[in-house]
């Protein structure tokens, strides 16, 4: 009998565990992203840059400490284009992926629920703060590439460190980036769903759509050439 320890992680856990991990921790997530930017801006006193600080650093340490706990159970997708993009690298199959994404949306839509319960708001909500414009778009494209670089170069060379690098980044780039880094489809369909702080309207949601995908897809093609150890020029000294 194989020992084990030696099949790789995510072989080691049945698809409906997976698909629950993905559900819980993509609703914590939400639950992170929105409760920190409900208290941040309560907490402000109407200076948005504080919110922001407060929804951010929030943001980055629980996506920390949920990859470190779901990645080896699920690989911590949490978002739609992570899934496709190891569906596309041969790394999961696209049926697997494709129940991820379902559960990646329905959790992110608890999450949401779930912070509003928590502060007393009304449960179902259509956020009105819009988020239009190309420049928008292109900002979540730039946002999307960044992370699949973040997750596809720390898992090449730094594996143990694929946490606190996604983390790092994501918070980076809520401040560097004009749309302040959704980066994540089910993410940007979820905050549709609460008129608060982290929201988004509906009207302004497609653009961010296309440029996550645009992203997504562009992060995934680049770095498939660029990290391909078989095509590596041979150095000679």
């Amino acid at each position: 009998m194989a020992d084990p320890s030696l099949e790789p992680p995510l072989e080691r856990f049945d698809l409906p565990r997976r698909l629950a991990a993905e559900a819980l921790g993509t609703a914590l997530l939400l639950a992170i992203v929105i409760g920190s930017g409900i208290m941040g801006e309560r907490l402000a006193g109407g200076n948005a840059a504080i919110a922001l600080l407060g929804n951010t650093i929030a943001t980055g340490a629980g996506l920390v400490v949920l990859i470190t706990i779901f990645g080896p159970l699920s690989g911590a997708h949490f978002n739609p284009v992570v899934s496709a993009m190891f569906a596309a690298r041969r790394e999961q199959s696209w049926g697997d992926a494709a129940a991820y994404m379902l559960v990646q949306l329905a959790g992110a839509v608890l999450g949401v629920w779930m912070v509003h319960a928590m502060f007393g708001e009304p449960i179902l909500q259509m956020s009105h703060k819009l988020r239009d414009g190309w420049a928008q778009g292109f900002s979540e494209g730039v946002a999307t590439f960044g992370l699949i670089a973040a997750i596809l170069g720390s898992l090449r060379f730094r594996a143990e460190a694929t946490p606190a690098v996604v983390g790092l980044y994501i918070t980076a780039a809520y401040w560097f980036t004009a749309s302040t880094s959704f980066a994540n489809p089910a993410v940007t369909l979820a905050r549709a769903l609460s008129d608060s702080f982290a929201g988004i309207a509906p009207h302004s949601v497609p653009y961010f759509l296309a440029g996550q995908l645009g992203g997504g897809l562009a992060g995934t093609l680049f770095f498939a050439w660029l990290l391909d150890k078989s095509r590596r020029n041979s150095i000679t000294t």
